[in-house]
C-alpha cells in the first residue's frame, strides 16, 4: 500500500483530503502542529502526530512515497501579524524538511501547496504558468521563495507545485475568512451580505475539486515537475454575493473600495493532463447554507484565522 504522510494536514483542505486519501486506499500519515486543533473523527484521529516539522525523524519518513506539504502561515493578513515568523515558517522550515527527505527518506513525489496569489495584479486575460510571478505581499513572497526551494530539488525527486485559487465549501474544519465562505455565513447570520467594491475579480475552486487535484498527482506522480494553477470559476466579487443572495435569499450592501486587486487563473495546463473540474461555487455555496441551516456546521472560533492566532498567541514570539 503506498504510504504518504501530509504536512499540515489539520487545517481546512488537509481535514477534508485526509480521510478522501484513506477512503482511496493510501496508507495516510499527518504530521501537524495543530494551531486550530483538529477535527478528525475518533477512529482516524490517531493518523496525525502533533509536531513541528523541523522535528521530522527518519521513522516519520520510513516507507513514505510521497509528501503532500500544506502546512503555512496561510493568507496575506495571518503572514502580516508577524512577517518574520511566517518567513520561518513558509520557507525555512520547510528548506530544512526537504533537505533531511533528500537525505534521509526514499521519496518518489512531493507536492506543495502554493498559491495564485503569487502573479500579484494581472491584467491578462490568461494567467497561466509561464507569466511573470510579481508578488506583491509577504505572503505572496514567502510562497514564491518557497516554489523555488521545492524545485531545487526536482532532481531527487518529482515537485508538482500546485497554485490554488481561493478554496470554497465544507470542510470538517471550515474557514469563514475567505470570500464565498464569508459571505455564506454573513447570509445566514445577518440576511445581508456586504460586499466592498464589487467589480475584483477572484479565482475559486470547490473543496472537492482542490481534494481531487491532490489525488490527481498522487496517481499521477510521474508527470513532469513544474507548477500548475488550480482554479476554475474567475468570479466578480459582486457576482460570488449575488450567487449567495440567489440561494440565501439576503440582501447584497454595496460598499465603495479602492481595492483594485483582481486575480484571474488559467489552469489550461492541468487540464491537459486529464484532470476534470466537477464540481461548482454555486454548489459550495448551496450546501454550506444548508448545513449551517441544519446545524452540521456551527461558527466555531478556530474557523477564523486571524482572530484565532491573536487569541492564542500563535506566531507571537518566533
Amino acid at each position: 500500500m503506498t504510504k504518504i504522510l501530509v504536512i499540515g494536514g489539520s487545517g481546512y483542505v488537509g481535514s477534508s483530503l485526509i480521510p478522501t486519501l484513506l477512503d482511496t486506499g493510501f496508507d495516510t500519515r499527518n504530521i501537524d502542529l495543530e494551531w486550530f486543533g483538529h477535527f478528525f473523527p475518533k477512529p482516524i484521529s490517531h493518523l496525525t502526530c502533533k509536531k513541528d516539522v523541523a522535528d521530522v525523524t527518519e521513522e516519520d519518513l520510513k516507507d513514505i512515497e510521497h509528501v503532500i506539504y500544506l502546512a503555512s502561515v496561510a493568507n496575506d493578513p495571518s503572514v502580516d501579524l508577524n512577517p518574520a515568523f511566517s518567513w520561518e515558517v513558509n520557507t525555512l522550515r520547510l528548506s530544512g524538511f526537504l533537505d533531511f527527505c533528500r537525505r534521509k527518506g526514499k521519496l518518489k513525489s512531493l507536492i506543495f501547496a502554493s498559491s495564485g496569489s503569487v502573479y500579484g495584479l494581472s491584467d491578462a486575460e490568461r494567467v497561466h504558468e509561464d507569466i511573470e510571478l510579481v508578488p506583491l505581499s509577504a505572503y505572496n513572497k514567502t510562497k514564491q521563495v518557497a516554489e523555488r526551494i521545492c524545485l531545487s530539488y526536482q532532481n531527487d525527486f518529482n515537485v508538482h507545485i500546485v497554485r490554488p485559487a481561493t478554496v470554497c465549501g465544507l470542510s470538517p474544519r471550515m474557514r469563514f475568512d475567505v470570500v464565498v465562505n464569508l459571505f455564506v455565513l454573513q447570509a445566514f447570520q445577518s440576511n445581508l451580505i456586504t460586499v466592498t467594491g464589487g467589480k475584483q475579480i477572484r479565482p475559486n475552486i470547490h473543496m472537492k475539486d482542490m481534494v481531487s487535484v491532490y489525488l490527481h498527482f498522487l496517481k499521477n506522480w510521474q508527470l513532469p515537475s513544474g507548477t500548475y494553477n488550480a482554479g476554475f470559476e474567475n468570479l466578480e466579487i459582486g457576482e460570488i454575493a449575488e450567487l449567495v443572495a440567489k440561494v440565501s435569499g439576503a440582501k447584497v450592501n454595496m460598499v465603495s473600495s479602492n481595492d483594485p486587486r483582481s486575480y484571474r487563473l488559467d489552469s489550461s495546463k492541468l487540464l491537459g493532463t486529464g484532470f476534470k473540474k466537477e464540481f461548482s461555487v454555486s454548489e459550495a455555496v448551496s450546501e454550506m447554507f444548508e448545513a449551517l441551516k441544519n446545524g452540521a456546521v456551527l461558527d466555531d472560533p478556530r474557523f477564523h484565522t486571524v482572530k484565532w492566532m491573536k487569541q492564542e498567541g500563535i506566531g507571537a514570539k518566533l
